[in-house]
């Protein structure tokens, strides 16, 4: 049950990311997964509890993807961390880009259900907690303000780059060039 149901909720996340909320229904989820009609409705009755289910999908790829990024730095440095943020935002922006759409989408819908505001904001709490120690140990004066600051600064590259593609796109170099603000705290 759980493979068809990842299955379910990773072509919701495709139909979400390619071809926007008004796409997203059961029927078209069934066709995407490759499943006989009804099987998305089986496991999710309603679109609010297959919008929920997606939003914890989402959660659960973006969740290996930070586990992947502390994995990949062998010390912990403001250098090597933004060679590697930079790279985890060059994949969201590319090979990820129907996920992080998709993540865009499902946040567009949480501005009108209070249960997506309630799962988002349980989900930015536990990644506060996990990601606060990483951004104290890059030498961050305040750890949580910076770490937001950080997310912010992830989510407005990924914003210009999904409405605007530029091939040129370069995360790096902007990371690089705010993270010291963002680490000792000043303007």
């Amino acid at each position: 049950m759980a493979d068809r149901r990842q299955q379910i909720l990773d072509a919701a996340i495709t139909v979400l990311g390619t071809r926007g909320t008004r796409h997203l229904t059961h029927r078209a989820v069934d066709a995407d997964a490759g499943l006989p009609a009804g099987s998305t409705s089986n496991l999710f009755r309603t679109r609010e509890a297959l919008l929920a289910g997606v939003l914890t999908r989402i959660l659960e790829r973006e969740t290996a993807g930070w586990n992947r990024l502390t994995r990949s730095l062998d010390r912990i440095d403001p250098a090597t961390f933004t060679t590697v943020v930079g790279a985890l935002v060059q994949d969201l922006a590319d090979a990820g880009r129907a996920l992080t759409l998709a993540r865009l989408a499902i946040f567009g819908e949480a501005a009108h259900q209070p249960a997506l505001q309630q799962q988002i904001a349980a989900s930015q709490e536990q990644l506060t907690a996990w990601a606060a120690p990483l951004m104290a140990a890059l030498g961050a004066r305040h750890p949580v303000p910076a770490l937001h600051l950080l997310l912010a600064l992830i989510d407005g590259l990924l914003n210009n780059q999904l409405a605007n593609p530029d091939p040129d796109f370069d995360p790096t170099t902007a990371i690089a060039t705010v993270l010291p603000a963002i680490l000792t705290g000043q303007p």
